[in-house]
């Protein structure tokens, strides 16, 4: 019994902190990533560029070229050789150092603004 409430307890947390993450539109995504780099882990140097030409790259060993696009409300983007584009919900944290990517199955992937 002891951990179902501990557990429903975490539960109610959850909702606490995605409020701390503030979802961006179509607008605010374009502003926030044309022309910036964005760090997933730098112990390993992981990173993705997005240059306003739509461009993208991401490096991890050997750098990776792909395309970006704001369509909508989200962030989508195209890594060849496939054709499809994947989209993802975009937030911000409370003082704006990191974007959240959201896929469709609730996926996260967190990455900070290198200034």
């Amino acid at each position: 019994m002891r951990q179902m409430v501990a557990g429903l307890a975490m539960l109610a947390a959850i909702p606490a902190l995605a409020e701390d993450w503030r979802t961006l539109c179509g607008e605010e995504i374009s502003a926030a990533l044309t022309d910036r780099v964005l760090v997933y882990d730098a112990e390993f140097e992981v990173t993705q560029s997005f240059l306003a030409s739509g461009r993208t790259e991401y490096t991890f060993g050997n750098p990776r070229w792909g395309w970006w696009d704001v369509r909508g409300d989200a962030y989508c983007s195209l890594w060849p050789p496939s054709d499809e584009w994947e989209c993802f919900e975009i937030a911000l944290n409370p003082d704006a150092t990191m974007l959240r990517f959201i896929g469709a199955a609730g996926d996260i992937t967190e990455g900070a603004f290198v200034e």
